[in-house]
């Protein structure tokens, strides 16, 4: 037989190794022969092999020829690769050692051949089972040499044709089943693998679907219970949901709904509300509100003590147009802290369920999905479209639950003078109406929706309970504001006026001891600022600000970026062009480095507020009594100087 091998690395020496060298390595060979249950004879010819390479090897005259053959060889095929001609009688003996020396894909290969016909050896031969344990040998050692090059579908196919290979042959049941149990602990590698690879490559994308499927359901679901750690492949609670969070962003939406329906109908419970959440991703995408009416009926279906359904139906009735379902549902809400966070908003009832719904789609629904934007949800967007119009005028008939145009005139009046942040964003949001519907009577959709609420967005977890498969997989999520000095502007997301939406996982972490707040006179520039140099950078802004909006001058750019910096102008402007002027009392109490990277600093602050607005003759329009906010900040560095960048209520 033509063995892939040379002298050297059958007998494991370096081409430059010395006879003495070579002769100690034979005889450590020689006196360590493989234990897994070879034959006596198979040991013999393996010892004569290495006996036969270290005596060529160790004679200058045959070292000098073979190692020229072996340069014209290289010369006249660089490609090719390096054999050993031996005689049948040394075959197995020739391929131990061949995958003694880490060819286990190669004797794996050879050594199933040889158990074929026409080279099939006698049944109960020495031959025959000396093969037999070689190939199931070397298909595992094959196996894991694919596997730590990350290409698992490749290893799970050598242990599938080692495993036929042993079945057929009836030798070694022990071997087999070591096999089998290596092919299922690779099956959540496989699923990576598969349905991570490019799009075009279709018929291992459904592979990988059918393992992924298998996987689930052999577990009982996604949140099994008794969960064998003893059984290969077998993950537990906390691996299954990082791995299950890994291999959502390769699934599109519509895949991830038939999955998670499927797990459900099957008895997962537990795949119930990932279907709500997965009708609701695709309809809001899709701008196809029959998608949000069928996720709305699952989850009236679902019955789980851990989940709170108002705070998602509430949010659901709001994107059907339903209101007053939406209120009513809002209203009889579990969580005391979310309890506390509407009733302390600083608008009316619906801007703060606006506000709630708009976080709930960016932070828990739209992210994970394939085919998916997650960049934002934009209310405006999904009812100026015609078909949600259409859906939604065809639900009011249905039901007869038209509201009276002033009711809804009222509610947004309200919404609109609560506006602390958005005021121009408002604007721009009325004056991007098609000038052909400007001047006929606005339809229902459009009194609800035109006029979003403008508090501002506090991007943060949201409080709606549920299983802890989706909350832990949520919160896991990368972060919306990363934002370094290379990255593209974030809308304004919140400020210290607008009270943060609670956690989902308790209050926040006690903050350290008070830091002595001191104004910057210039730009922060130190590699790594202290926590008192950072907290003189916010305490500045506030500061600034607080001037800004006052009429009076400030220098923003020190502490800010230029967005942050015209926003607190346009701000200005409009409350100049109003006639009025707003009094800010802000300051640092405590502060926390949350996240410290070389061109990144997160900070969580709390912060002692209070405002008043008044018109030019003095009197009070509005008043913020004193409170204190948690508000996270986000500082980049651009080029050496740090600037604040984002900030946001909540942690």
């Amino acid at each position: 037989m033509d063995l892939p091998i040379d002298h050297f690395r059958l007998l494991g020496v370096s081409p430059s190794a010395e006879p003495e060298a070579i002769l100690r390595r034979l005889e450590t060979r020689c006196d360590s022969p493989p234990d897994q249950g070879f034959t006596h004879e198979a040991l013999l010819q393996r010892a004569d092999l290495l006996r036969r390479s270290a005596d060529l090897l160790t004679d200058p005259a045959d070292r000098a020829e073979y190692e020229a053959a072996l340069l014209r060889l290289s010369e006249s095929h660089p490609n090719g690769t390096v054999g050993l001609d031996l005689p049948s009688s040394s075959e197995v003996a020739g391929l131990i050692l061949l995958w003694e020396a880490h060819g286990a894909i190669e004797a794996f290969q050879l050594a199933r051949q040889g158990l074929q016909p026409p080279q099939a050896p006698a049944l109960g031969s020495g031959r025959e089972a000396d093969l037999t344990l070689l190939a199931a040998l070397a298909c595992r050692d094959a196996a894991l040499e694919e596997q730590e090059q990350r290409r698992y579908e490749s290893a799970a196919q050598l242990l599938i044709d080692g495993i036929q290979l042993q079945q057929r042959m009836g030798k070694l049941p022990d071997q087999q089943r070591l096999l089998e149990d290596a092919l299922q602990a690779l099956t959540p590698f496989r699923i990576l693998d598969l349905l991570s690879r490019d799009l075009g490559d279709q018929d291992s994308h459904q592979r990988g679907l059918t393992l992924l499927d298998e996987l689930v359901v052999a577990r009982g679901g996604l949140e099994a219970v008794d969960v064998d750690d003893d059984q290969p492949g077998s993950l537990s609670q906390d691996d299954f949901e990082s791995f299950f969070h890994q291999i959502r962003r390769f699934l599109t939406v519509q895949e991830q709904i038939d999955l998670f329906s499927r797990w459900f109908e099957g008895g997962a419970s537990d795949a119930g509300f990932l279907t709500v959440l997965a009708l609701t991703a695709a309809g809001f995408s899709r701008r196809k509100p029959e998608f949000l009416e069928q996720a709305r009926e699952r989850m009236q279906t679902l019955a789980n003590a851990d989940l709170d359904p108002m705070p998602l139906l509430g949010c659901l009735d709001l994107l059907l147009g339903n209101v007053k379902d939406a209120d009513r549902h809002f209203a009889v809400l579990r969580d005391p802290d979310l309890q506390a966070w509407f009733l302390n908003h600083p608008g009316d009832r619906l801007a703060a369920q606006c506000e709630y719904c708009r976080a709930w789609l960016e932070r828990d629904v739209l992210p994970g999905y394939r085919d998916v934007d997650a960049s934002g949800a934009d209310l405006d967007a999904w009812f100026a479209d015609r078909d949600v119009q259409g859906f939604v005028d065809r639900l009011d008939r249905k039901a007869s639950r038209q509201i009276g145009a002033d009711e809804m005139a009222l509610a947004w009046a309200t919404a609109g003078d609560a506006s602390i942040e958005s005021s121009h964003d408002l604007d721009e949001s009325v004056s991007d109406v098609d000038s052909e519907d400007a001047d006929a009577p606005q339809p229902l959709w459009q009194q609800r929706w035109l006029r979003p609420a403008a508090a501002a967005l506090a991007v943060v977890g949201i409080a709606v309970g549920g299983i802890a498969l989706v909350r832990r997989n949520l919160d896991s999520a990368p972060a919306m504001l990363e934002t370094t000095s290379e990255t593209a502007e974030v809308e304004e997301t919140a400020d210290v006026d607008a009270p943060a939406l609670p956690l989902a996982d308790g209050p926040i972490a006690s903050l350290k001891p008070d830091l002595q707040p001191s104004a910057p006179s210039e730009p922060l520039v130190s590699d790594a600022p202290t926590e008192a140099e950072l907290q003189a950078l916010v305490q500045g802004w506030l500061d600034a600000k607080a001037l800004t909006l006052s009429g009076q001058q400030a220098d923003l750019s020190v502490v800010a970026r230029d967005p942050l910096v015209k926003r607190v102008e346009a701000e200005r402007a409009a409350d100049a062009a109003a006639g009025r002027s707003k009094s800010i009392d802000a300051s640092i109490t405590t502060i926390e480095v949350v996240d410290r990277q070389p061109h990144r600093i997160e900070l969580l602050a709390q912060v002692a507020y209070s405002d008043r607005l008044q018109d030019v003759d003095g009197v009070l329009i509005e008043e913020t009594a004193a409170t204190d906010f948690i508000v996270t900040y986000v500082l980049g560095r651009d080029g050496k100087q740090w600037r604040l960048h984002e900030y946001m209520s909540g942690s």
